[in-house]
């Protein structure tokens, strides 16, 4: 099923209308798609590399856009939706420790995800459920998001053709190593946070045991 969808997914990267898969897909991936923009991005960046920055702001403002969907139902959707999406997507086990860390640090947490693989969509819909103040939120997603899709662009730009062809060849690989990345994630946070860090990090893996 992983390599169906993303298959159907690159196809999309070659349509007519390319623009607006990749806006499509930036968008429902930040509130509860499982397969990330970027490898739709990075082959555009590679048949039109002067557009590398079009494609890109693209891909953040939809990106930002599908966030506010995930805040929506984080914040109204929970019980009923939030949820049932959380668990489709393996989240749910991740959702207690990205709401503490949410509560302890705010829009640090969503601009620093930009440099980390954390799934924006789990930030999205936790942001939501703590009511985290709608304007921080979009702020704060708005560099994160530029960060992760500018950073895309220009590294396949250089170096497209390896990366796209270790993805078709590993696909299952290359998603194990995700999942792995979502926990160091984790664990990057919180050593960019510096002092005071280590409270904060026993407070959220306890958290985890909640819920």
């Amino acid at each position: 099923m992983l390599r169906r969808l993303y298959e159907w997914t690159m196809a999309k990267a070659s349509h007519p209308h390319a623009e607006w898969w990749l806006a499509l897909f930036a968008f429902v991936e930040a509130s509860f798609f499982p397969i990330p923009p970027h490898p739709v991005l990075g082959l555009m960046c590679l048949a039109e590399p002067k557009k590398a920055v079009r494609f890109a702001t693209i891909a953040t403002l939809s990106s930002v856009a599908g966030g506010v969907l995930g805040y929506a139902i984080g914040w109204g959707l929970y019980d009923t939706l939030g949820k049932q999406l959380l668990d489709w997507l393996g989240l749910t086990a991740s959702f207690p420790v990205a709401a503490c860390y949410l509560r302890e640090y705010g829009a640090e947490i969503i601009m620093i995800k930009g440099a980390t693989p954390i799934p924006f969509k789990l930030l999205t819909i936790t942001a939501g459920f703590i009511h985290m103040n709608l304007l921080t939120f979009v702020l704060a997603s708005i560099v994160s998001r530029s960060i992760s899709f500018m950073i895309v662009g220009v590294l396949f730009r250089l170096f497209g053709r390896p990366i796209k062809a270790f993805i078709d060849k590993y696909l299952g690989l290359a998603t194990a190593g995700f999942a792995v990345l979502v926990v160091a994630g984790f664990l990057a946070i919180t050593l960019l946070e510096g002092d005071g860090s280590g409270e904060v990090k026993a407070k959220c893996e306890a958290a985890s045991t909640v819920a």
